[in-house]
């Protein structure tokens, strides 16, 4: 019985349509507030034009920032994720609601990419899971500035490549997994995302285990695809993070060997290192403008940059409870037996990090827009929006969610 109220309760958290947070970052709330709750519906994505660049992105002086700027004084402080004074309420992940919903043009960029995995070899057998997951919806809510579906679509590949490796090397959704053997298969996917150049005697072995493994396969293709449409420096960004990943799945591995329950702590960095960060650093690639480089690299917008993608896999971990195995590591899972608390309780004190951590983005980048160039204050809002799809596809993906599509 206290399972199934568990189970309700989740499902109430994750099913809840209220967002909110607000749709642009960057503009301060009104002087009047919102409501009490902190509980502003989602409305629909405004109209107007745009294929390549929407109103929310504007990137000239008079665009969105420099408001913010301007009324930075003024905004009031956040609103709390639950009723003001409301003991037991049940919290509200605090998140935007997406910018942008085109469902045809998130089936068009679907269906091409559900195209290209069968190409690829990736989820051999399972490609009926591959489209009900719906990527390419993903992908069309998270990048709301474009409505070109060829660079939509070089998103996505990336998205999946990255999602095979998870899938086929660790968690057992495509094939199965073999823990010892994980740091091998990673060092040699790795040699395809930033390539390796062997002496010419040795070059053609290393080939042949690429082409023989669709994971790499995917790599490759996703990366070379994304490189038509994207500058070189714009690739080794998304290298570096990928980079990154590779070592918090080791990690992974060295759990699962050695038979290590990590403590939260622990789990939190992991969470730092593997999270969707190498999803969202494309939000300026599928645009079609670049971050300065000295901006991107400022530890400021670095440490606001991967609190998002760290409040992003929270969200992740919450509507992957329903489908893990209990014994799986994920952040209520870890909460509940360090801190001894109830399961419920667990997923409440997982949603106040969540918020935390997206109230200190909202703030800090806010204050980042104030002196950043036009190009930051268009990729922090990009960020933003970047997260609101996010959760909207989690909220109906049929990858998370028994009763979607």
């Amino acid at each position: 019985m206290a399972r199934h109220g568990l189970a309700e309760s989740v499902a109430a958290l994750l099913l809840d349509p209220r967002r909110p947070g607000r749709r642009d970052v960057l503009t301060p709330v009104p002087s009047t507030g919102v409501p009490a709750t902190g509980a502003v519906p989602a409305g629909p994505a405004p109209a107007g034009p745009t294929p390549a660049a929407r109103p929310f992105a504007v990137t000239g002086p008079t665009g969105l920032g420099t408001s913010a700027a301007r009324l930075w004084a003024r905004r009031p402080p956040a609103q709390p994720s639950r009723g003001q004074g409301e003991q037991g309420a049940s919290p509200v992940l605090y998140c935007p609601p997406a910018v942008r919903d085109d469902p045809a043009l998130g089936e068009a960029v679907n269906d091409r990419l559900v195209a290209w995995a069968e190409e690829t070899g990736i989820y051999p057998g399972r490609l009926d899971t591959v489209r009900s997951a719906d990527f390419g919806r993903l992908i069309m809510l998270a990048h709301p500035e474009t409505d070109d579906p060829d660079r939509l679509l070089a998103a996505a590949k990336c998205a999946l490549s990255e999602w095979a490796v998870d899938d086929h090397y660790l968690d057992g959704e495509a094939e199965e997994p073999h823990p010892e053997l994980l740091g091998r298969r990673l060092a040699i996917a790795h040699s395809v995302v930033d390539q390796a150049h062997l002496p010419l005697r040795y070059a053609p072995e290393l080939e042949r285990v690429v082409r023989d493994d669709p994971v790499m396969v995917a790599l490759r293709s996703a990366l070379g695809g994304l490189a038509t449409y994207v500058t070189t420096t714009q690739v080794q960004r998304l290298r570096h993070e990928l980079a990154i990943m590779f070592v918090a799945y080791n990690q992974e591995a060295v759990w699962a060997t050695a038979g290590h329950t990590p403590p939260v702590w622990e789990f939190l960095t992991h969470r730092h290192e593997n999270s969707f960060v190498p999803c969202m650093v494309l939000v300026d690639a599928v645009a079609g403008y670049q971050l300065p480089q000295a901006e991107f690299a400022d530890p400021r917008v670095r440490r606001a940059f991967t609190m998002a993608g760290s409040a992003s896999v929270i969200v992740n971990d919450l509507y992957s409870m329903a489908k893990e195995d209990p014994t799986d590591f994920s952040l209520p899972r870890l909460i509940a037996a360090e801190e001894r608390c109830s399961l419920r309780e667990a997923v409440d004190r997982t949603v106040e990090l969540h918020d935390e951590l997206m109230h200190t983005y909202e703030t800090e980048a806010a204050a980042l827009a104030r002196t950043g160039s036009p190009e930051l204050r268009r990729f922090l809002a990009g960020v933003w929006a970047w997260l609101g799809g996010s959760r909207e596809w989690h909220a109906g993906t049929a990858r998370y969610t028994a009763t979607a599509a």
